[in-house]
């Protein structure tokens, strides 16, 4: 039996609110729950290169919400890459699909930090597509 692992557990569960969140209506409290995941300082690199950090994410999902009805997302090959006293790093796959057909897969890298409650929060994440 293996050891659950917070980490996995968040990256999987995030990318279930985020699927459900570009799937599904779009609403106010939706979205609060879906921002409160990250932290403040929050930074991104997306697979174009373009650079986001918690506002640029909230007017992300603010204008793409409720806009692919029927994605999927399937995340794996989660690999912890380091853990330390208040964070980790975890590298995973992302392949996400449309009608059910692929429609992009990439690699991802996140850097969890945890709040002064001991919550997980995301820090910081880097996208890149792929072709397999």
């Amino acid at each position: 039996m293996t050891k659950p692992n917070p980490y996995f557990d968040e990256v999987i569960s995030a990318h279930i609110a985020i699927r459900q969140w570009f799937a599904g209506p779009a609403d106010a409290a939706a979205l609060e729950a879906l921002m409160a995941r990250f932290s403040p300082r929050f930074t991104m690199v997306a697979p174009s290169g373009a650079q986001l950090d918690l506002d640029g994410l909230r007017q992300l999902f603010a204008r793409t919400g409720g806009g692919k009805p029927g994605l999927e997302i399937a995340v794996d090959q989660l690999a912890l890459l380091d853990e330390h006293a208040v964070g980790a790093t975890v590298a995973y796959r992302e392949a996400q699909y449309l009608g059910g057909r692929p429609s992009s897969l990439r690699l991802a890298t996140v850097v969890f930090e945890r709040d002064a409650a001991g919550a997980l929060r995301w820090r910081h994440l880097q996208e890149t597509f792929c072709l397999e």
